[in-house]
């Protein structure tokens, strides 16, 4: 756009009309500028002016104003580039005092209340590389490669003018320092606004609500901050919503988390970690996938050295109500945590278990999670309610249920029962295994859950290989089809909040920053988008890995036959766990579940108005999902059969 000088005449005008200059020869305006609608206003420093809507009863100082923008009773807007169709109304301070990055570059402690493991926040940050920055310290190449990649992000974010973005509306709001905001930003009510970057698009638009206090933060697209919500040293990923009197600190919140009510303290919080309720207080731990229970809450302070202890959730678990867990401690994935735990524990080596507490013991019950409609629903539910919008999404999320980092502690789980049950005295009522106790009669009884997960994991596996074989003709190309790719096959897999890869591949990635090969963060997020997208064919490498150590089958001299019985086995067991969730879905729909129904009638009235609020089990959707389930499964297996026989 080109300005000109304002002329003798308008000057007079905007006199007239109130306004104020220390001197009006800095102040330039588009071609075909109108006096009219600027009233009351004090214009200071260097101001450019487009072909604005109405200035009024405002002080602008240093600003540069695009086209059709309302700036109505602002006691200060400073240094401030104001892009198209912005109304700000009834606002105390927007400014830009001395040169700021907008909180790009500031360090935060995450994870360790104490230190250590600290995290350079930028407005480009994803689960997986702060996963990265905040985990693997004792490798401070890498950190001080990454960091310094984000120290020279941050020089170049750093200016003296900040920037409102096209369409964003800020109204009856306390001060605003040090804050770049994006496009379509919705700040309504906000008290205080402090050093930091607004990532926003007219797709994935962020909003910002009544009483919000936020300092030294990012807020990216698509997420909503409202409610008194007290933001202090905090990273919002996209899609997420903080409201509700939540209060945080020295936190990160990646893609879709929900965070209401309650307290987070040094916390990284990966994609779908929940917490509603006020109650619950999240400390110096590690989530993803995640549901609070009301009540929930952490201990990270042993009264010696301070608040240094930690704590890792894995994906998928979650606490029951008024659940206590003493740092530091490690849950493996898909547990659920019921009761106060006072003793420290690693369950890492065993996913979908219970953890409970009996006579003031943490007990672990291996594998029962693995058939609950929870557990079910959850991994049905996650891709189902990706909210966010943006064309680009920054974490690189993985929904795979039965994914070899599950399969992996599967395995490693089956070993250790059976050793533990071979060396156990038939006297003992519990084994202690790392820290909590597991009773002698679960080890060999728990195991068939575990045998079964494998079963309908390599099945699964299998049948998804044999689709992509197109037309097979003979064995020998159904064996050229399964055989594995000539990379290295992985030997361990890693999940990096979110995102399942092998070991080997991160470790790679991890020289090559290091040694320079890799050179920026846009280098980096390309690399781990190719990592996340090499996925399914990592799984089939390590497929043939584990049919080779567990079931000493050889695909490239596979038969039919052992195909078969391997689909027949995935058939038997997929239906099977169907099963098991049916049994525990229709708990739902029994007498217990009827308790508090038909309150002035008889068992007919009770029935009737379970049915009216709660349906019956052959009209529930997820019910009737599982049972549709069950026939795919047979059609599939009977597909296939037909193929190989």
């Amino acid at each position: 756009m080109n300005y000109r000088p304002l002329d003798n005449s308008e000057i007079t005008a905007l006199k007239n009309q109130g306004c104020f200059s220390s001197d009006w020869s800095n102040i330039t305006v588009a071609e075909d500028f109108s006096t009219d609608h600027i009233q009351g206003v004090r214009f200071l420093g260097n101001v450019k002016i487009g072909l604005v809507s109405g200035l009024f009863n405002s002080k602008i100082t240093n600003c540069e104003i695009g086209d059709d923008v309302v700036i109505d009773n602002v006691h200060l807007v400073e240094n401030y580039r104001i892009m198209d169709h912005v109304i700000l109304e009834n606002v105390d301070t927007i400014s830009v005092k001395d040169p700021s990055s907008f909180g790009n570059g500031f360090e935060i402690d995450v994870l360790n209340e104490g230190g250590g493991r600290e995290l350079l926040m930028f407005d480009r940050l994803t689960a997986q590389l702060a996963y990265m920055l905040v985990c693997y310290r004792h490798d401070p190449g890498l950190i001080d490669s990454i960091n310094g990649m984000i120290h020279d992000y941050a020089k170049e974010k750093t200016s003296e003018t900040g920037e409102i973005g096209a369409g964003t509306e800020i109204l009856n709001s306390g001060a605003i320092y040090d804050v770049d905001i994006g496009a379509h930003v919705s700040i309504r009510g906000a008290s205080l606004l402090k050093n930091g970057t607004i990532v926003s698009h007219r797709e994935a638009p962020v909003s910002i609500g009544e009483n919000v206090i936020a300092k030294n933060f990012m807020v990216l697209s698509g997420s909503t901050v409202d409610g008194g919500a007290l933001v202090d040293k905090c990273f919002i990923g996209q899609s997420v919503e903080i409201g509700k009197q939540f209060s945080a600190e020295n936190s990160v919140f990646f893609a879709n988390t929900e965070a209401f009510h309650g307290e987070a303290v040094s916390v990284f919080a990966g994609p779908y970690t929940v917490t509603h309720h006020k109650s619950t207080l999240m400390i110096a731990a590690q989530f993803s996938f995640f549901n609070a229970g009301s009540g929930t809450n952490q201990s990270n302070h042993m009264y010696k050295l301070g608040p240094v202890h930690q704590g890792i959730m894995e994906r998928g678990s979650k606490t029951g109500s008024f659940a206590y867990l003493l740092w530091p401690s490690r849950i493996g994935a898909f547990s659920v945590v019921i009761g106060k735990n006072l003793a420290s524990f690693d369950t890492s080596d065993f996913p979908f278990s219970y953890i409970n507490v009996d006579h003031d013991r943490s007990i672990l019950t291996p594998g029962m999670n693995l058939f609950t409609v929870g557990t079910r629903r959850d991994s049905q539910k996650w891709p189902q309610r990706d909210k966010r919008k943006d064309p680009e999404k920054y974490d690189l999320i993985n929904f795979d249920f039965l994914s070899p980092y599950i399969m992996q502690r599967v395995i490693r789980s089956l070993d250790i029962l059976q050793e533990l049950y071979e060396n156990a005295s038939k006297k003992q009522e519990t084994v202690f295994y790392k820290g909590i106790r597991i009773k002698r009669l679960m080890l060999k009884s728990t195991r068939k859950f575990y045998e079964m997960a494998m079963s309908i994991f390599i099945g699964g596996q299998i049948i998804k290989k044999l689709e992509t074989i197109k037309e097979p003709k003979s064995i020998e190309s159904i064996r050229e089809g399964l055989s594995a790719s000539d990379h290295k096959v992985p030997d361990k897999w890693i999940d990096l909040a979110g995102m399942i890869a092998p070991d080997h591949v991160m470790q790679d990635f991890s020289k090559d920053i290091k040694s320079g090969s890799i050179k920026s963060l846009d280098e980096i997020s390309d690399r781990l988008k190719r990592i996340h997208d090499s996925y399914d064919s990592y799984v089939w490498d390590w497929t043939t890995r584990i049919l080779s150590e567990r079931f000493d089958m050889d695909v490239r001299n596979i038969e039919a036959s052992q195909l078969l019985e391997l689909i027949s086995k995935w058939e038997t067991e997929s239906i099977k766990l169907d099963k098991m969730i049916l049994n525990d879905a229709t708990k739902e729909y029994d007498d217990s579940s009827k308790i508090g129904f038909g309150v002035d009638g008889d068992q007919d009235v009770i029935n009737q108005d379970f049915e009216a609020v709660r349906g019956t089990p052959d009209k529930n959707k997820f019910i009737a999902g599982i049972n549709q389930e069950i026939i795919q499964i047979e059609e599939k297996a009977a597909e296939l059969r037909k193929i190989l026989e």
